[in-house]
């Protein structure tokens, strides 16, 4: 275990909703359309409970690649998926301290289990207590508020995953039984994960959990393990070992997993719907791909150098237009304009 910054909590604030809201404001406005829903969750959404003194919130989004890009510019760091495939964690530590869980599904698992668990403590007020003392019970040994496990890449606060139990037997309670994904991080996780291994391979079988060309995947239904991967990276993204206790269960499994894999490894061309907010990139693009065959043409009437801001603004606003910016890698490097006139599409 290594030491990190240490934990502390307060006591309940009641400027919390009100901090969510103006959050909520600001990742409302810098993903636009690309915004389904934004909920508050976490401690700090229930009234009465002591808490770390940052906002947790949840958003939902139809596109990954244009939602880092934006939220980036209102100083939302991008921090990864942390321990779920497929999410994006964010994290801003200017003003108001916002820990962001970004999902690209309105009916992700982690979304249900985490209003579920929300509104079982706003409603339950023994539960709430006990979970505020579960969490003065961990800290009051000093230890635990800088303890974090490290399982290959990933790093986890100590104080988290101690508080994993009671979340479990409150989801029992509510019935809570989604398909999910996660990966392997706890010692119950490592443990399945290694007795499937060696009743595979045999008794002398080990697994490198710090070994980063592999990824291991759990699947659970609701809080019960019910499989495993081994999903070998490199030289070619591949799953190696996978059991599952139903053949229902695996295909999720391996949609999940190969979702995964399509995402970080995939073609890295990406096409993004371009809003009102990108017309200087349209611009600036425009600039540099066409100045030299102005300078050779001087077509100033027709080429697109001298279109003017205002003008890609206009068109922007246009229901018959659709404007793509192409990206590739990290880089914007392109635009496509699609028109729609009488049941017809053309790129212009």
């Amino acid at each position: 275990m290594s030491k990190h910054k240490k934990i502390e909590v307060t006591e309940y604030n009641s400027e919390w909703p009100a901090m969510f809201k103006e959050e909520k404001n600001i990742i409302t406005e810098a993903l636009g359309d690309n915004c389904v829903s934004i909920h508050h969750v976490g401690s700090t959404s229930v009234p009465g409970l002591i808490a770390k003194p940052k906002i947790d919130i949840i958003a939902i989004a139809n596109d990954r690649e244009k939602a880092i890009t934006d939220l980036e510019k209102v100083e939302y760091m991008h921090q990864g998926e942390w321990n779920i495939p497929l999410k994006c964690g964010f994290a801003k530590r200017t003003g108001i301290h916002v820990n962001l869980h970004m999902f690209f599904e309105e009916n992700h698992p982690e979304v249900e289990l985490n209003l579920a668990f929300r509104d079982y403590l706003r409603t339950h007020e023994d539960a709430k207590i006990a979970y505020g003392n579960l969490k003065r019970e961990i800290l009051s040994n000093e230890e635990n508020a800088t303890k974090r496990v490290q399982v290959g890449a990933l790093s986890f606060p100590f104080y988290t995953l101690q508080k994993r139990a009671f979340i479990d037997n409150v989801l029992r309670k509510i019935g809570f039984n989604r398909l999910r994904v996660i990966k392997c991080l706890t010692d119950i996780e490592r443990n399945y994960a290694e007795n499937f291994y060696i009743s595979k391979i045999g008794e002398n079988a080990f697994i490198d959990f710090s070994n980063e060309d592999h990824e291991h995947f759990i699947l659970y239904k609701g809080v019960e393990i019910c499989g495993y991967a081994n999903l070998q990276i490199s030289p070619t993204p591949k799953i190696i070992l996978m059991e599952c206790k139903n053949a229902e269960d695996k295909t999720f499994f391996q949609s999940v997993i190969q979702k995964w894999i399509n995402v970080h490894f995939g073609p890295k061309i990406t096409l993004i719907k371009a809003t009102e907010k990108d017309a200087d990139l349209i611009h600036q693009m425009q600039i540099e791909s066409f100045y030299e065959l102005h300078l050779k043409y001087r077509d100033d009437e027709t080429n697109p150098v001298n279109e003017s801001t205002d003008k890609i603004l206009q068109k922007l606003k246009q229901t018959d237009s659709h404007f793509y910016l192409i990206k590739f890698e990290n880089n914007f490097v392109g635009g496509i304009r699609i028109v729609v006139k009488n049941n017809r599409k053309r790129i212009s």
